[in-house]
């Protein structure tokens, strides 16, 4: 284990941009890869359990999901293994933002911005497949024109990201380069001595957890080790089979994850102990430990 966390855990993105306290992180990084007409300057967590109208409709559970001082959503995913059909999740859950501005009795349909982000640890098997940030918009086929501006889908693909140090040239190239080498650096390097990135090297730096942001590290770092071991041995096998196995393996510790994050909503709303074995189907156990976080 290094010096400073790995952002590609799920502990690891929450403590870095998913804290009030440092929700200036998230914004810097976001006004990093959004539209210069869509720079944020204040932003508000929103819960990240997003339910259906009904029990019978699907619910998504967020990462991160937030809304600035406009009323403008952002969702933000971290996406740790190839999926099937990735692009038709991001558009699913693009979804529930929109729903959620339906008023009561008259509305004259307006909506506020919508903003889908993904950061990928893979790439995309079509045109986009060697880009480093894919933007994504509704356009007109016949003019090339954007014919709705309020729907935006951003995927970072990370794996296409290979500047070293010395050619870093901006802010930008700076952000990319953290979320790909956080965990394999030493110490701070020199480029990096301004205030925001002094901040999140603070909160990355692994000997100010305590035990208990400790035990989570490990337990997070050790999914996603694993995760990674099985796809990366099951692609030097060849094997179709063993790809499939690994997707399952992700899509099981990252169920796991989201069941954690449900019950501590849960929790935090007074819920009973039974309603959210339910809801999770985490043990009575498992569900004591999280209250103790």
């Amino acid at each position: 284990m290094g010096i400073f966390i790995n952002p590609f855990t799920d502990f690891g993105f929450k403590k870095l941009f998913g804290e009030e306290a440092n929700k200036d992180i998230l914004i810097d990084f976001l006004n990093q890869i959004l539209d210069e007409n869509y720079q944020i300057a204040t932003l508000t967590y929103k819960k990240t359990e997003r339910l259906g109208y009904n029990d019978s409709e699907r619910k998504a559970i967020f990462d991160l999901y937030c809304e600035n001082n406009k009323g403008e959503k952002f969702i933000i995913e971290l996406q740790k293994a190839k999926q099937k059909f990735f692009k038709d999740r991001s558009l699913f859950y693009s979804t529930f933002p929109i729903q959620e501005q339906a008023n009561q009795g008259e509305w004259d349909f307006e909506l506020k911005a919508v903003f889908t982000i993904g950061i990928l640890d893979f790439r995309f098997e079509d045109k986009d497949r060697d880009k480093v940030q894919v933007n994504v918009k509704l356009k007109d086929l016949e003019t090339n024109e954007v014919f709705y501006d309020k729907l935006t889908f951003i995927y970072l693909q990370m794996a296409n990201f290979h500047k070293t140090i010395d050619e870093l040239e901006t802010h930008y190239d700076k952000w990319l380069y953290l979320l790909k080498n956080l965990d394999r650096l030493n110490e701070i390097p020199l480029k990096f001595r301004e205030k925001t990135f002094e901040k999140l090297f603070n909160l990355a730096e692994i000997a100010n957890y305590n035990k208990v942001e400790m035990s989570n590290y490990q337990d997070s770092l050790k999914a996603h080790n694993d995760l990674k071991n099985s796809l990366d041995t099951k692609k030097e096998e060849g094997r179709e089979e063993g790809r499939e196995e690994g997707i399952e393996i992700g899509k099981e510790i990252g169920s796991f994850e989201k069941s954690i994050e449900i019950a501590k909503i849960m929790i935090s709303e007074n819920e009973s102990i039974k309603k959210i074995i339910l809801f999770t189907g985490l043990t009575e156990k498992q569900i004591k430990e999280i209250e103790k976080q």
